[in-house]
């Protein structure tokens, strides 16, 4: 899954991922049913990803094919010409027989015996578990790559600004919870919320204008 690395390596908010890559290398020839596990996992979490940086909302126990068809969504793919909707809906295909696939041949899918263990792991020809796992690999860098071109991160400078367009919350915070320290370095708390969760900074943030507005309002 070499065009998959390289894509996580680009963009530094994926590279986790890599532990799921190397956990399929290792266990694609001696163990197929284990990487099928491993890929839906994969897929699942980068679609979830999206959906978090866009503010999508989802059920933590959604399938895959729904996920993946959020992220799409997410991306722009919802409202795009006819021809390239077409192309998102092959891709959501993709993800959602990984799911069924998953449950037909994966290792833990409903608590299967031994024996059934051992058979599934012959049940699909090599050649076919290669175009399974270079399919996933596919749609998850399209995923990512559509994510990136289409909402790249901010500088530093650009998040240190709106970083600072919010004083009065983050003194708030601030206040509440200090500053870290570790050895020679210390940050505020805000400054850590806003850099490491984004997206719970934000929730924080309109949680606390809301509780601005209703003292304004007297309530």
């Amino acid at each position: 899954m070499d065009k998959l690395r390289a894509t996580i390596q680009q963009y530094g908010r994926w590279q986790a991922y890599d532990d799921y890559i190397k956990r399929i290398e290792l266990n694609v020839d001696a163990d197929f049913p284990v990487c099928v596990e491993i890929a839906k996992s994969l897929l699942e979490g980068i679609a979830k990803k999206i959906c978090e940086e866009r503010g999508q909302t989802f059920e933590r126990d959604d399938n895959v094919g729904k996920l993946v068809k959020l992220a799409f969504g997410c991306i722009g793919y919802d409202k795009a010409h006819e021809e390239i909707k077409q192309i998102g809906t092959a891709l959501v295909t993709i993800g959602h027989n990984m799911g069924t696939l998953r449950n037909a041949i994966g290792p833990t899918a409903h608590g299967i015996t031994p024996e059934e263990i051992e058979a599934r792991k012959d049940s699909i020809k090599k050649s076919s578990s290669d175009f399974l796992l270079a399919s996933t690999e596919m749609v998850c860098c399209f995923l990512i790559q559509v994510f990136e071109t289409e909402f790249p991160r901010k500088s530093e400078v650009e998040r240190l600004s709106a970083l600072e367009d919010y004083e009065d919350f983050n003194d708030f915070w601030d206040d509440q919870y200090g500053e870290f320290v570790m050895g020679d370095y210390a940050f505020l708390a805000s400054e850590v919320l806003y850099q490491m969760d984004p997206v719970a900074y934000k929730t924080e943030l309109t949680a606390y204008k809301a509780s601005q507005n209703e003292t304004d309002n007297g309530k």
